[in-house]
């Protein structure tokens, strides 16, 4: 019998909870967890090896399903097991950062759909959960619908006065109110802003603003207008779109953003979705990926030369909110589905955990 998805328990959840009512008449809001990834569905048998070699095992009811169980009796025990996370989880804060891979044109549907999922089971549990959103590739494809050919130094994208208005059209225009509209649909209720409503980030330009332009970092963060937001039960989803006080608008990373507000909001966890496994201790090696480190064993891999290229502002991004109070901070492979729930409701986890 093949294994039943743990967010099969999507809908009684829903239910039990009363989410429900949030949804509008007729809506097949619970429909969204009836997952067929083999990914997820074959997790407990494809997996088990890479599991155990972790520092971090796997719960038991993803990894020992018999014969002799039904598909109501695996999907208990899958919300059985999954207690002491949402009970260590419930009412705090997690703030998501999604981008990248997870963005990529022959990969997003699938992904996608997934964060999607995930967040809204997360809230549905009783977290509080934030995203915060990059849009690299939807600006690529639009700056080229546009004339422009992106240009990029050090990593970073160069953005002249043109490019900063694609860039705010595409990432508050476009990709903040259709991730705010599948999240409804999902069941949830999203609220869709950028770093300017409520002046939530205040930027300042980089210090390399000659080559780069309206490239900025995050001067202060004032989180008064999301904490009500959040507070509520509502998923916030934040372009990573800010203003410095003369109103110049600036593109900031949206790692550095998720960060920040991370801190800024008290935060439990951070997490980076990325397009890598998360730090491996040998670059060469996938198989070598380091599960758990805090932050005097990752500064020494820097030092020695282990994580490197963008891998390094990432770390030090995590470092950063981790200085200012967040528990945790994990970088997880946004490629693989699911990986929110993998991190946060099981013991494996889906990438790179790092502590203070």
């Amino acid at each position: 019998m093949a294994a039943a998805s743990s967010l099969e328990i999507a809908p009684f959840l829903q239910s039990q909870l009363s989410f429900s009512s949030k949804s509008k008449a007729g809506s097949q809001s619970p429909s969204i967890f009836k997952i067929k990834t083999p990914h997820v569905e074959n997790f407990a048998s494809n997996h088990r090896t890479e599991i155990t070699k972790s520092s971090r095992s796997l719960t038991s009811a993803a990894t020992a399903v018999t014969d002799t169980q039904t598909p109501a009796e695996f999907r208990v025990d899958i919300l059985s097991e999954s207690l002491p996370f949402i009970q260590k989880f419930r009412g705090k804060t997690i703030v998501v950062k999604y981008g990248g891979a997870a963005m990529k044109p022959n990969q997003k549907d699938n992904l996608l759909a997934s964060v999607v999922k995930d967040l809204v089971l997360l809230s549905v549990v009783g977290l509080r959960p934030v995203l915060v959103h990059g849009g690299g590739p939807e600006i690529n494809f639009w700056l080229k619908r546009f004339g422009i050919e992106p240009v990029f130094r050090d990593g970073l994208r160069v953005t002249d006065a043109s490019t900063m208005e694609i860039v705010s059209m595409v990432l508050v225009g476009r990709v903040n109110k259709s991730l705010v509209s599948l999240i409804n649909k999902a069941g949830a209720t999203a609220v869709g802003l950028s770093g300017m409503d409520g002046r939530l980030f205040t930027a300042r330009p980089s210090p390399n603003s000659a080559k780069l332009g309206f490239v900025g970092e995050v001067a202060r963060v004032d989180p008064t207008v999301i904490e009500p937001l959040v507070n509520s039960g509502h998923i916030p989803v934040i372009a990573s779109v800010a203003a410095d006080e003369f109103g110049q608008s600036y593109n900031i990373n949206a790692d550095t953003v998720a960060g920040e507000l991370a801190a800024a909001l008290g935060a439990e966890k951070l997490i980076l979705l990325t397009d890598v496994a998360g730090i491996l201790e040998n670059r060469e090696d996938p198989m070598s990926l380091v599960k758990e480190i805090d932050i005097k064993g990752v500064k020494k891999m820097i030092e020695d030369g282990k994580v490197g290229g963008g891998m390094i502002p990432k770390v030090n991004c995590c470092i950063r909110s981790l200085a200012q109070g967040v528990r945790t901070a994990s970088i997880i492979d946004g490629r693989v589905e699911h990986s929110l729930l993998l991190e946060i409701l099981t013991d494996a986890g889906a990438g790179t955990m790092i502590t203070g």
